[in-house]
């Protein structure tokens, strides 16, 4: 059973930063290559905001995150992150860490939600002006 948990959400004001962590067992996280965040506000479908392909040392990110958001893996602590800095109101939204063993490349980096098998529960993000 794959378990991801999403942690450091909160309510910031907007230009501030917040760190989100996606832990997992050791098991999981050294034999999975593919991991992203995936944030959804009600109404909206899920959105792909960064990812990382471990074996490729490759990373993505939306465009509305670039230059903002950070993804990175931190293998002291089997954990995945999301550095954010200069939050805006706009990226207010739950959050979700996603996993997937079998996704490679540019399936792992731009594919969409449906490329993942393994969710964490989400964290919450609110952002204020």
């Amino acid at each position: 059973q794959v378990q991801l948990v999403e942690s450091g959400g909160g309510s910031v004001q907007a230009g501030e930063s917040l760190r989100l962590s996606c832990a997992t067992s050791p098991y999981t996280y050294f034999t999975t290559s593919c991991w992203g965040w995936f944030r959804q506000v009600p109404g909206k479908e899920r959105e792909k905001v960064a990812a990382i392909y471990i074996a490729g040392g490759n990373t993505y990110y939306h465009d509305s995150v670039k230059g903002r958001f950070s993804i990175s893996r931190d293998n002291a602590k089997n954990t995945v992150a999301l550095q954010m800095n200069s939050l805006k109101p706009e990226d207010t939204a739950m959050y979700y860490c996603a996993a997937d063993r079998a996704s490679v490349g540019d399936r792992c980096l731009r594919g969409d939600s449906a490329e993942y098998m393994y969710w964490g529960q989400g964290t919450q993000v609110t952002v204020s002006s």
